[in-house]
């Protein structure tokens, strides 16, 4: 992973072959889900600084390859990552099962370059499924277009032959995770350098997938557009209805980074969800264990903060619809058919006000104790007055407000009527 490394396009197009009956239907589980853990693991993590570390210090092939018998995690380690991800409120896993590093985490019939056959001794991809499914979780596989380990990873630009070698490497791995470990919820592609769609025969390669998986859905790095489309490291909503799914670290690396401590906050995490699903789209957020496949404790501590929110607020996230309110400088918005949920990251004290909103107000209570709430509203502003001068609930409190029909914003229509207001 790497913003830098691709800029992907937007995409409005349908997969080839594919309806929107059919994507509807496969893709309903994840629309409801909104929240993922990704994690990045690999080879890297034995070295601790960065998953691109072998690109970014131009490591030769001949001195990165013996880190595969020094990297030799503890059993079932992918237990406790699944663990945490149920108890954060995490609904799918994302596992890298082949990063650039060309490194396999499963079993492999195509090259010894990988965990059963290296210094784990077994199937890590096989534990990370058993684990997942164990918490009742859906179960993704990321997987790297671009390797830089195989011999024809680069040179497949640029001679026939080998590139025809390499694509029928790539594809034959797809075969082997979407036939090997039961049902795959996910196919997560990642970097195509140096081919274009046409060169990795991706047309193909998706036939392929969902003949094997037909309730797969796939993301949009092979250059189809795929189900959804992934922006990395920002909150950016595809236009015309199109899914999409966000994906973020929790620090600055995807891979464990040993000296990496800028830790986003439980409270930027909860404002990063909220954020997704308010527009429509699914938050997916990258923990990266260690070598021996431990958590570092501030990714426990951050998303066991946030496991604890979603415990009181999850009604507001899971099964959500896009919001038409999103307008102000202390909140952000979720809905559920015509309920608002107004969720406060600065607490402004005893009254809260939200400009600008076209649909009546019925009730609104708040979430946590449901305690219900008084209200006024005119025809520029409701104001929910009597809350506590404290905030009630951490990192963040939040509003259901019933309304009368689906609630929408319009705050120009304020600032339109205010000179009136005033004569």
């Amino acid at each position: 992973m790497a913003a830098s490394a691709l800029r992907l396009p937007s995409w409005s197009a349908v997969t080839s072959g594919d309806t929107d009956t059919d994507r509807a239907r496969r893709m309903q589980w994840w629309h409801d889900a909104k929240f993922g853990m990704f994690v990045h693991w690999g080879l890297y993590s034995v070295l601790g600084r960065h998953e691109w570390v072998m690109e970014n210090e131009g490591i030769p092939v001949a001195e990165y390859e013996p880190l595969a018998k020094r990297f030799q995690p503890q059993p079932n380690a992918a237990r406790a990552w699944a663990r945490l991800a149920r108890e954060a409120g995490m609904r799918y896993m994302v596992m890298t099962t082949k990063h650039h590093e060309g490194f396999c985490q499963f079993d492999t019939k195509l090259t010894d370059y990988c965990a059963p056959k290296q210094g784990p001794g077994r199937d890590l991809v096989r534990e990370y499924v058993d684990a997942v499914r164990a918490e009742g979780l859906r179960v993704g596989f990321y997987y790297s277009l671009m390797d830089w380990h195989h011999p024809d990873g680069a040179l497949c630009a640029t001679d026939s032959a080998a590139r025809t070698r390499f694509v029928a490497y790539i594809h034959g791995q797809i075969r082997e995770l979407l036939t090997n470990y039961g049902k795959v919820d996910i196919l997560w592609y990642d970097v195509p350098w140096p081919l274009d769609a046409a060169g990795w025969e991706s047309e193909r390669m998706n036939r392929m997938v969902f003949e094997l998986q037909p309730d797969i859905i796939v993301n949009n790095r092979n250059l189809l557009p795929g189900d959804f489309s992934t922006p990395e490291q920002e909150i950016a909503a595809e236009k015309g209805g199109r899914a999409w799914e966000s994906c973020m670290t929790l620090n600055d690396s995807w891979g464990y980074q040993h000296a990496d401590d800028d830790w986003k906050s439980a409270k930027t995490v909860v404002r990063n969800l909220v954020s997704c699903a308010g527009q429509g789209g699914n938050y997916l957020l990258n923990i990266g264990p260690r070598a021996d496949g431990s958590i570092p404790e501030d990714s426990v501590r951050i998303l066991q903060e946030v496991g604890g929110w979603m415990k009181r607020n999850g009604e507001t996230i899971y099964s959500s619809d896009p919001c038409r309110v999103g307008t102000s400088s202390y909140a952000d918005f979720t809905r559920k058919g015509n309920t608002l949920y107004m969720h406060i990251y600065f607490w402004p004290g005893e009254t809260v006000a939200l400009s600008g909103l076209m649909t009546h107000v019925k009730s609104a209570k708040l979430v946590t104790s449901n305690r219900p709430l008084e209200f006024q509203q005119d025809e520029f502003r409701v104001r929910f007055t009597g809350l506590p001068s404290d905030a009630p609930d951490h990192p963040v409190t939040t509003l259901a407000i019933e309304c009368e029909s689906e609630p929408i914003q319009d705050t120009e229509f304020v600032r339109r009527q205010r000179p009136r207001a005033r004569m």
